[in-house]
């Protein structure tokens, strides 16, 4: 596995930004509970693996079939490589399905499940969570249609005269409704596409919600359409955010505060994994 290059390169990268900031380069290390502390990471470090679960979520995590570096690529296996150098191990993907990768956690089939994991009140329950980045959900429409391409806020779409498109039975139908109870709303069946674009394109409807990563495939495949907000792609919209990380099983807390500590200090460098991966989506 040639993890080695790929983390001296970020490294490099997160050293020189804290150093402009006047930030030691010291302050690069992080301490390892001591042995003891906690019975995983004293497991982890006998057995020489740090083992992973890992499934495709681009961006988050996306694998790598060319042949060539790592298997896998994206913030979530950026973050696992670093756990991985300060315990001194080696790092063992070990492949779910998004149907089991909770599941097999609890079962204990690996340490950490890097998929990444949405949070809910539910996994909650049963898990914890090392939180690095969420979802959310653009609005996009037609770039002729000002009704969407003069609104200022997400406001303006609030209004009688806009219509607004969702897939019935969508996670995104109750949230319309809620968000925009002035609004007209339209319902449709799922079409296989990633949102009801064919509303919009055909006028029957002035916009639609989207998850912001989607987003940049559309954009590339279907010319004339406009996003909001459009500041970075919609790439930091708050619409309908909710918090992804990587899941750990409950009673660790050594083990999670030491796993938080490390993603705290690597967030920069996960941002820029995030939006390089994001950029690169076909």
């Amino acid at each position: 596995m040639n993890t080695g290059k790929s983390i001296r390169r970020h490294l490099v990268t997160i050293a020189a930004s804290l150093l402009l900031t006047g930030v030691s380069i010291g302050t690069l290390a992080q301490t390892v509970p001591a042995p003891g502390a906690s019975p995983r990471i004293d497991a982890i470090r006998k057995a020489g693996i740090l083992r992973v679960g890992v499934v495709n979520n681009a961006p988050w995590l996306v694998e790598n079939t060319s042949g060539q570096g790592d298997p896998w690529e994206g913030p979530s296996w950026l973050l696992a490589q670093e756990y991985a150098r300060l315990l001194s191990v080696k790092l063992q993907p070990i492949l779910v399905s998004h149907e089991t990768k909770v599941p097999a956690l609890t079962a204990n089939q690996f340490d950490i499940m890097i998929g990444p994991l949405a949070e809910s009140a539910e996994r909650q329950k049963i898990i914890d969570f090392v939180t690095f980045s969420n979802t959310s959900v653009c609005m996009f429409g037609l770039a002729s249609n000002p009704k969407f391409t003069k609104a200022q806020s997400v406001e303006d779409f609030n209004k009688p005269d806009v219509t607004i498109a969702y897939f019935t039975g969508a996670g995104e139908e109750p949230w319309v409704r809620k968000r925009f109870p002035n609004a007209k709303h339209r319902g449709v069946a799922n079409s296989g596409s990633p949102a009801p674009i064919e509303e919009v394109l055909a006028g029957r409807s002035d916009v639609a919600p989207l998850n912001r990563v989607l987003w940049m495939t559309l954009s590339k495949k279907v010319k004339g359409l406009a996003v909001f907000p459009k500041e970075n792609d919609c790439q930091d919209s708050k619409e309908y955010a909710n918090p992804l990380g990587m899941g750990v099983e409950k009673n660790q807390t050594v083990f999670l505060d030491w796993l938080r500590a490390v993603e705290s200090r690597m967030k920069p460098a996960l941002l820029a994994e995030e939006q390089r991966a994001t950029r690169n989506l076909k």
